[in-house]
């Protein structure tokens, strides 16, 4: 019976640093453009838009994070193998996981923007200061949370995995969170350009993204407040009950029917949402419906 309601209460705070790590990583990858508008991005000085968006983007989130994870995994477990005391540990190597990451969003940023010279594309050298800090400390947080979860499974819940393969099925989970639930909703509407949400990018309209905001123009930090309300928090709900539940049916279940319960449990949770996303999706056409043609006005 202690070692169910230990288990639970890892579960718990594994499911509580999912949460925050999830939030920090959608808010980094949305400030650095590494999400679905980052072609367009791209695009647009060819197009003849010059503007002040970061992008960093040379791989998907979920390879991203992946490595950063699995780096500061990886010198933690390093770092404890010497003696090293593990909260120190892992807040030096998720440190040092952040300098990697600040290098390749730094090359990744001028790479691409020397790329784009003959279009008179600049190099904004307060963007580069700016962005790539904000974008290292919100990593900074999503690793730290993640590589400190992966090291409660192994330490308290005795996962066989060690803390680096953990750092690598985590992080890319991570990043296939925030990847697959936050980009539609930190405003990539408006940064990709001025078009009804829903409606496509049609051809003529390629590149043509948001270049300005309220105070002038417009930067990448701009996303970041965005998605601080929306996009981050819906992200981090999203790996936080990821994490929650796998490990709380594990928890339970696993001593039933020699390791069949927690396999029947996952397969009833995934059941249980499929019911969920069916009544959604049939809810919202009901009420919202494809669009329609305008109707002309009647005399």
């Amino acid at each position: 019976m202690e070692s169910i309601l230990l288990g639970v209460g890892v579960t718990a705070l594994a499911g509580a640093l999912a949460t925050v790590a999830g939030a920090a990583e959608d808010t980094e990858s949305n400030i650095g453009s590494q999400g679905d508008p980052n072609s367009q991005v791209q695009l647009a000085p060819q197009m003849g838009y010059i503007h002040r968006i970061y992008n960093k983007a040379v791989s998907g989130e979920p390879p991203a994070y992946g490595l950063w994870v699995t780096i500061g995994a990886g010198v933690a477990w390093a770092f404890m193998v010497t003696g090293m005391n593990p909260v120190l540990a892992i807040v030096i190597a998720s440190a040092l996981a952040i300098f990697v990451q600040g290098a390749y969003a730094t090359t990744a940023y001028l790479g691409r923007t020397a790329s784009l010279n003959k279009f008179e594309q600049p190099v904004y050298i307060d963007l580069l200061k700016s962005v790539t800090t904000v974008t290292m400390a919100h990593a900074f947080v999503a690793v730290f949370t993640t590589v400190s979860m992966c090291y409660l499974l192994n330490a308290a819940l005795g996962h066989p995995f060690p803390l680096a393969l953990l750092g690598i099925v985590w992080g890319i989970a991570l990043g296939a969170a925030g990847s697959a639930t936050g980009n539609p909703f930190y405003g990539k509407e408006r940064q990709y350009q001025s078009q009804k949400f829903g409606a496509g990018v049609p051809i003529s309209a390629s590149g043509n993204i948001v270049r300005y905001a309220e105070a002038g123009q417009r930067s990448s930090l701009d996303n970041g407040w965005f998605t601080g309300k929306l996009g981050g928090p819906a992200s981090g709900v999203c790996f936080g009950l990821i994490v929650f539940l796998e490990l709380w049916r594990t928890v339970l279940f696993e001593e039933i029917a020699g390791g069949w319960g927690a396999i029947i449990a996952g397969v009833l949770i995934i059941l249980v949402f499929m019911i969920i996303d069916r009544y959604v999706e049939v809810w919202a056409r009901k009420n919202y419906g494809p669009y329609v043609k305008a109707e002309e006005a009647t005399a």
